[in-house]
C-alpha cells in the first residue's frame, strides 16, 4: 500500500527529472527551429520566448528542489552509450573535414589522437562491462542548480541582447556574411550541451557535452569567417582538444582500473574513500588539466584573448555563463579528491600564478575586450587556485567568485559591446566623458566595475572568504597564495580604477548617444545590472540555502565550521557598504546635469594658467600646446609579451610536474 506522501515523493522527483531533461532539450530545439528560421521578427519571438522559458525553468528548477540534497537518476547506459559514440564519430568527421579544407594538420592529428582514445574505452567497456550496466548518469545537487541558473537566467539574457546587437553588427560589417540563423542556432545550442554538462553524473555523458561546447566555441569564434577569426577559432580548438584527449585519457584509466562501472559516476569517483585514492586521483587530475585548458589558465590563456575576435554576445557567453565555468565547474567538483595532495597544490598554484600575472597585464590593455578578457583570465586563475587547495572554505569562495563573476562580467562584456556601436571604438580612452554622452550605460558599467573589486560586491567578499582559506591552507602553499592574491588584487584595484576614471572625465560638450541603442539591448542591461546589485545583497541567503549544504553533503562540512565564514557584524557592515556603492553611481547619474554645469563654470587650470580651449592651452613662453589626457599602461613593467612569457615558463613547469607525478602513481 503505498501512501500519499510516497505518492508526492514520486511525483515530485519525476517532475524534477522531466524539468532536467526539458532544460537539456528544450534548447537544442531552438535551435534546430532558428537553424531554419531567415525572417527578423520570427526569430526575435523565437529566440526571446526561449529565453524566457528558459530562464523561468532554471528558476523553478531551484524552488523545485530547494531542500533537497544529490538525487539521481537511472537511465539504461548502453544504449545512449551507443548514441554518443556515434555523435562523436559525426562530431570527429566534421572536424577532421574543416582541418582539411582550411590547412590545419596539428588540430587534425589532435583529433584522430583523441578519437583512438575513445575507440580504446569503447573496447574496454564492451569487455569489462562498464557498457552493459545501468547507473545514475542525470542528477541534480545544490552546486549544478547554481551552475544551473547562471547558464538559464545569463546565457538566456546574453541571447536576447544578440537579436538587436547582431542586426547592428551587421550594419557595421557589411562585408560580414549575415549568418545569423547560424549564430542563433549555436548559441542555443551551447545552452543545451552546458546543462547537459552540469546535469551529467556519468563522465562519458559529461565528456560528450563538454565536446559540444568545445566544438561550438570553435564556430562562435570563427563567425566571421575573417582570416583572423578562423586562426583564433582553431586555436581554441587545439588547445581544448589537449583538454579532450586527457579527459578522453581518465575514462580509459577508469575502465581498465576500476572494479565497477560505478567509477564512471562523478558523484562516486569525488567520494571514493582511502582505499581508492589512487583509483580517483588520476582522473581527478587528467580531467583537472582539461578544465585548465578550458577555462584559459597559462598557458593556455592565448585561444581567451583571440576569441575576442568573435561578436561581442560570443565573449559575454564564452568569458561569463559557459564555456569557461565548464572548466571551473569540474576542477571544483574534484576538489575533494584534491584537498591536501600533491596535485592539487600545483594546480593551485597554475591559478594562483594566472591569477597574479593575468592582473598584471590587463593594466597594459587599452581595449576594453582585451582588458575584460584578461580580467576573466586573472579570476578564473583564482577560482582554480581555490579548487586546488580543496578545503571546504575554498570552495565556498570559489563558488561566490563563480557567481558573482558571471553577473558582473556579463554585464561589463555587453555595456562594452553597446558602447562600441555607439561611438565607433572599444578603446578606453575613447570613453572618456561616457558620462556625458551615455549616461546610463555608463552608470551600468560603473556599477558593473563596482561588482568586480568594490567591498561589498562579489569579488571582495569572495577574495575576503579565499584569503581566510589560503591562510588555513598548508604553510609553504598558503604562503605563496597568499601573496599572489594580495599582489593581484592590487593590481586589479589599479585598472578598474583607471577605466572608472575615464568613464566620468569630462573635456567638451558631446551629444547623447544612446538614442539608437536597441531596446532588446537595453532590456537585458537593466536585468543583468539589477542582478548584480541583487546577488550582492542576497549573498548570505545563497550562501545559507545553497552553498552550505552543498558543503556538508560534499565535503562533509559542519555547521560550527561553516558558521565562521561568516559573521553578523561582517554583514551590517558590508550592507552599509553596498547602500553607499549603489547610491554613488545613481546619485551621479541623477544630478548629472548639475555636475555637467559646474564643469563648464570652472575654467581649466594646465600648470596654474588658464586653458581658453578644451584642446589646447598656452605655454610658459606664449606657444600653444594641445592638452590631452591618458591613463598610465606601464608597459615597460607589465609588458604583456613578457608576463606571458614568464607565466606560460612557470606554469608548464607546474604542469609537466603534474603529469610526471600522475606518471609516478600509474606505475
Amino acid at each position: 500500500m503505498i501512501n500519499n506522501d510516497e505518492c508526492t515523493i514520486w511525483y515530485q522527483r519525476c517532475f524534477v527529472e522531466f524539468l532536467l531533461l526539458f532544460l537539456i532539450f528544450f534548447p537544442l530545439v531552438l535551435a534546430c527551429i532558428l537553424l531554419g528560421i531567415r525572417g527578423e521578427k520570427l526569430r526575435d519571438i523565437i529566440v526571446t520566448t526561449g529565453a524566457l522559458v528558459i530562464g523561468t525553468g532554471t528558476l523553478y528548477l531551484l524552488i523545485a528542489t530547494l531542500g533537497s540534497h544529490a538525487t539521481y537518476y537511472l537511465t539504461n547506459t548502453q544504449t545512449v552509450h551507443y548514441i554518443l559514440f556515434l555523435l562523436e564519430i559525426g562530431i570527429t568527421l566534421f572536424i577532421l573535414y574543416l582541418c582539411r579544407k582550411y590547412h590545419q594538420r596539428l588540430v587534425a592529428l589532435l583529433v584522430c589522437i583523441q578519437m583512438a582514445i575513445l575507440i580504446i574505452f569503447g573496447m574496454g567497456s564492451l569487455t569489462s562491462g562498464h557498457a552493459t550496466t545501468e547507473g545514475a548518469n542525470l542528477f541534480f545537487d545544490e552546486f549544478s542548480i547554481i551552475m544551473a541558473l547562471i547558464i538559464g537566467i545569463i546565457g538566456s539574457l546574453i541571447c536576447i541582447y544578440s537579436l538587436g546587437y547582431m542586426r547592428s553588427y551587421h550594419l557595421h560589417h557589411p562585408e560580414i556574411s549575415d549568418r545569423r540563423p547560424f549564430f542563433f542556432f549555436l548559441l542555443f545550442l551551447f545552452l543545451s550541451a552546458m546543462f547537459g554538462l552540469v546535469f551529467s553524473n556519468n563522465l562519458v555523458w559529461l565528456f560528450f557535452f563538454w565536446e559540444i561546447t568545445t566544438v561550438c566555441s570553435f564556430l562562435l569564434i570563427g563567425y566571421a569567417k575573417t582570416k583572423d577569426a578562423i586562426k583564433n577559432g582553431f586555436l581554441a580548438l587545439l588547445l581544448n582538444l589537449l583538454g579532450g584527449i586527457t579527459f578522453a585519457g581518465a575514462l580509459v584509466y577508469i575502465t581498465y582500473t576500476a572494479p565497477s562501472p560505478e567509477y564512471l559516476n562523478l558523484s562516486t569517483l569525488t567520494t571514493a574513500g582511502p582505499d581508492l585514492a589512487l583509483l580517483a586521483l588520476v582522473p581527478a587530475g587528467l580531467i583537472s588539466f582539461a578544465g585548465l585548458t578550458k577555462s584559459a589558465q597559462m598557458p593556455f590563456s592565448s585561444w581567451l584573448i583571440g576569441a575576442m575576435v568573435a561578436p561581442t554576445p560570443v565573449s559575454a557567453l564564452l568569458h561569463s555563463s559557459t564555456m569557461v565555468k565548464a572548466g571551473v565547474y569540474v576542477i571544483v567538483r574534484f576538489a575533494p579528491v584534491l584537498e591536501g595532495q600533491f596535485i592539487g597544490m600545483l594546480i593551485a598554484l597554475v591559478g594562483g600564478i594566472t591569477f597574479f600575472l593575468a592582473s598584471c597585464i590587463a593594466i597594459t590593455q587599452n581595449n576594453a575586450k582585451k582588458l575584460l578578457a584578461y580580467s576573466t583570465i586573472a579570476n578564473l586563475g583564482l577560482v582554480v587556485a581555490c579548487a586546488g587547495v580543496g578545503s571546504h572554505e575554498a570552495v565556498w569562495a570559489a563558488i561566490l567568485l563563480i557567481i558573482f563573476h558571471a553577473v558582473a562580467k556579463s554585464l561589463l562584456f555587453l555595456c562594452t559591446g553597446t558602447v562600441e556601436h555607439q561611438i565607433g571604438s572599444r578603446d578606453i580612452e575613447e570613453m572618456n566623458g561616457l558620462f556625458v554622452t551615455m549616461p546610463k550605460v555608463a552608470t551600468m558599467m560603473l556599477i558593473g566595475m563596482a561588482g568586480m573589486f568594490l567591498a561589498p560586491f562579489g569579488m571582495l567578499i569572495s577574495k575576503w572568504a579565499t584569503l581566510r582559506a589560503f591562510v588555513d591552507a598548508s604553510p609553504p602553499l598558503g604562503i605563496l597564495l597568499v601573496l599572489f592574491l594580495a599582489l593581484g588584487s592590487g593590481v586589479t584595484v589599479f585598472f578598474w580604477t583607471k577605466w572608472m576614471g575615464k568613464l566620468i572625465g569630462y573635456h567638451e560638450e558631446k551629444k547623447n548617444d544612446e538614442e539608437s541603442v536597441n531596446r532588446s539591448e537595453w532590456a537585458v542591461l537593466y536585468i543583468i545590472t539589477g542582478l548584480v546589485a541583487l546577488v550582492a545583497f542576497t549573498f548570505p541567503l545563497i550562501s545559507g540555502t545553497i552553498l552550505e549544504p552543498y558543503l556538508i553533503s560534499a565535503h562533509n562540512a559542519t555547521t560550527e565550521s561553516l558558521d565562521k565564514l561568516l559573521f553578523y557584524d561582517d554583514l551590517i557592515i558590508i550592507l552599509l557598504m553596498l547602500s553607499l556603492i549603489v547610491v554613488m553611481p545613481l546619485s551621479l547619474y541623477f544630478f548629472r546635469h548639475a555636475w555637467k554645469e559646474s564643469y563648464r563654470k570652472v575654467p581649466r587650470y594646465v600648470c596654474g594658467r588658464e586653458a581658453l580651449s578644451p584642446h589646447s592651452f598656452t605655454g610658459s613662453i606664449g606657444v600653444q600646446k594641445e592638452m590631452g589626457l591618458s591613463n598610465y599602461y606601464l608597459e615597460d613593467i607589465f609588458g604583456e609579451l613578457r608576463m606571458l612569457r614568464i607565466g606560460d615558463l612557470c606554469t608548464i613547469a607546474l604542469i609537466v610536474l603534474i603529469f610526471a607525478a600522475l606518471i609516478g602513481m600509474v606505475v
